[in-house]
């Protein structure tokens, strides 16, 4: 299985200019390519070849006039810049044959030097690891690395990336193997939600933290110095440079909390079930601040990579199962509740659920339910059978195995 393994690096003020040089240069082929493309769409003509583009945007491009800057950077950057074009449209035409799975993508767009993030993507031969802890970039230097971990194989491609508040980063992928943990007696429902952001099957209640919440006041702050600031100035960058830091910490302390109780939630129980929830509509509600601010999407993407390498059981229930409806004792569903019931008794049997506890409980029934049935398919809220798509292997981008410059797995200098 591939994972992505980031770091933080910190170039010294030449390499910083020089990393500005290879993300202009790989935004500018991604542009003139991507011009090429829709051009000859509009003309009607047939769709351009990668071959054709990098023959004219990256060979014979370096040798005219108007884009001869393009030699100062690695080639491997540019080459690498028309592949992921290739991506985008790849990823846009099986969308639109249902070839892709999930939410349809658009086509590709224009990329501006004023974005906030910017990246670049290199294979084996553009990069390697030093025996002194830097990381070698072509026509780049040796950048200083903080190695917060060991990588536990050789990288088959890093993306160096500088977000919104001028930090940079690394991103190394990596195939490895999957890390089995010992077998365990246990397996969890999982009922997420915004009062306590998950309840566990056996009783488990994990409050919501609300970062965003708690950083609110500050925010609200930074973000009015930056609306009375003239637009153009510096004094306006400096203050949006405030905002998008106060913005990264809150994203990083969320993602942090993240990993430390997905990891501890896989660590304890053999499998977990998990409802599928619509987080995008939910998004468009008036409780959209306080759904993002839970990130329920990262929360159970990294319970499913998490799962399949560890060796454990995942698995997604359909959001239309009434899992709120039924008693979790005997079976008997008693119809629809509106929010603010937390607390109601069964009209058959009598018992006294807790509305999320019991939601978690009829989650791990119907988790174990698919598991075991080894299908996805249940019922939804009127007893009609709902289809499900399999549970989607884990994210992470496909990188290129090279000939060129050696790497060497673990941390360099360790």
């Amino acid at each position: 299985m591939q994972l992505r393994y980031n770091y933080r690096a910190y170039p010294d003020a030449a390499q910083r200019r020089a990393l500005a040089r290879a993300f202009g240069c790989a935004r500018v082929v991604w542009n003139d390519c991507l011009r090429d493309r829709r051009e000859a769409h509009a003309a009607g003509l047939p769709f351009v070849k990668s071959a054709e583009l990098s023959r004219l945007r990256i060979t014979q491009a370096k040798r005219t006039e108007e884009r001869a800057w393009l030699a100062d950077v690695s080639a491997v950057i540019l080459q690498q810049s028309l592949r992921d074009l290739d991506t985008a449209y790849k990823n846009f035409f099986d969308g639109i044959t249902g070839k892709r799975q999930g939410r349809k993508v658009g086509p590709p767009r224009y990329k501006s030097k004023k974005d906030t993030r910017q990246s670049i993507r290199l294979n084996t031969n553009a990069f390697s690891l030093k025996g002194n802890g830097t990381v070698y970039v072509a026509k780049v230097g040796n950048l200083k690395v903080k190695w917060s971990r060991q990588l536990p194989a050789v990288p088959t491609s890093v993306t160096v990336t500088k977000d919104s508040c001028g930090r940079y980063f690394l991103s190394f992928v990596v195939d490895t193997e999957p890390d089995i943990l010992p077998q365990v007696e246990t397996d969890a429902g999982i009922d997420l939600g915004l009062s306590a952001f998950a309840v566990l099957s056996d009783g488990t209640k994990i409050s919501a933290p609300r970062f965003l919440r708690r950083a609110e006041k500050k925010l609200k702050r930074l973000q009015r110095e930056l609306s009375r600031k003239t637009k153009g100035s510096k004094n306006r960058a400096k203050a949006r440079l405030k905002v998008a830091r106060q913005q990264a910490r809150v994203a990083d302390r969320r993602r942090d909390w993240h990993h430390k109780a997905s990891t501890q939630i896989i660590r304890d129980n053999q499998a977990v079930y998990v409802e599928n929830l619509a987080v995008s509509a939910l998004g468009r509600t008036r409780l959209a601040k306080s759904v993002h601010d839970a990130g329920w999407s990262a929360f159970v993407g990294m319970l499913e990579y998490k799962a399949e390498k560890h060796g454990r059981t995942f698995a997604k229930v359909d959001r239309t199962f009434p899992s709120s409806q039924v008693c979790s004792a005997c079976g008997y569903r008693d119809g629809p509740k509106p929010l603010h019931v937390r607390e109601w008794t069964c009209g058959a049997c009598g018992t006294v659920h807790d509305r999320d506890h019991n939601a978690a409980r009829n989650l791990l029934c119907e988790g174990r339910r698919i598991v075991a049935a080894g299908r996805a398919e249940t019922l939804n809220a009127c007893g009609a059978p709902v289809r499900r798509a399999h549970v989607p292997a884990q994210r992470g981008e496909a990188g290129s195995r090279r000939k060129g410059q050696p790497t060497q797995a673990g941390i360099p200098g360790r």
